[in-house]
């Protein structure tokens, strides 16, 4: 069972447990209003999940299921399992979410990395023949084009939300956005499948494909626009770093 920590509730003996947010940080999965609490809890292991006042059903029915069922919905790419993910787990309302942007940054650039490889389709950065200087100066080239690459997917994207929701600048709200969009790329953990065994290249192609449908509805639920501008968006930040890796590609094998 998966249980948001922030519903965590004070109390005594048998008296009944519930956990108030003023700021109304949580979500509804159903209609995404905002909630005071998603559960009322009894004793430990005893819950009673909460209706939404607007929509009359159970606000977060995902708190009794198991991770793999979420991300098998995430997966299925049902919203309902998106705002579970990004308001009532990683709690991204509340606005800190340093530590998941610092973590979720990480392995995204880990991913990028292993991606620009796979297009690249070489190993000789590795090759037992070369010298370990070059060796180190050709994987140093590899990082610094897939931060060039991260960096251009990320001005695109909030460049994009900007225009479309006209927003002022608010760090905490582009936080939140840039979290979702990292968060929902879980579709790139494929490529380490690619590194170990052999798949061809097509796959590659399927998997960014995925990875802007799942960006898209991410940026759909944090933001509440419509489908075809988070769309619109998501393609062209993909569409600018793909440019600029096969740009990269041939600086390198230049």
């Amino acid at each position: 069972m998966v249980v948001p920590s922030a519903n965590a509730g004070g109390g005594r003996g048998g008296e009944s447990r519930e956990s108030v947010d003023d700021r109304r940080f949580l979500r509804c999965v159903n209609c995404g209003l905002g909630m005071r609490s998603l559960f009322v809890q009894y004793s430990p292991g005893n819950i009673r999940l909460m209706k939404c006042e607007h929509c009359k059903a159970v606000a977060d029915p995902y708190i009794e299921c198991e991770f793999m069922i979420i991300l098998i919905d995430m997966i299925l790419h049902k919203r309902k399992a998106y705002r579970h993910l990004l308001f009532n787990m990683l709690n991204l309302g509340a606005g800190d979410s340093k530590g998941i942007l610092w973590k979720s940054s990480l392995l995204y650039f880990l991913l990028e990395a292993c991606r620009l490889s796979l297009l690249k389709n070489s190993k000789a950065c590795l090759d037992s023949s070369r010298s370990l200087l070059l060796s180190f100066l050709t994987c140093g080239k590899v990082m610094l084009d897939v931060l060039l690459g991260i960096l251009i997917f990320i001005s695109v994207v909030l460049l994009g939300i900007r225009f479309l929701l006209n927003l002022s600048f608010d760090v905490s709200r582009y936080r939140q956005i840039l979290v979702a969009i990292l968060v929902s790329s879980y579709f790139k953990l494929f490529l380490v499948a690619m590194m170990v065994w052999e798949f061809p290249s097509s796959v590659l192609l399927v998997i960014d494909i995925l990875v802007i449908s799942s960006n898209a509805l991410a940026l759909g639920v944090v933001t509440e626009l419509q489908t075809a501008g988070c769309l619109g968006v998501c393609f062209g930040a993909h569409a600018a770093k793909f440019f600029s890796d096969h740009w990269l590609l041939r600086l390198l094998s230049g």
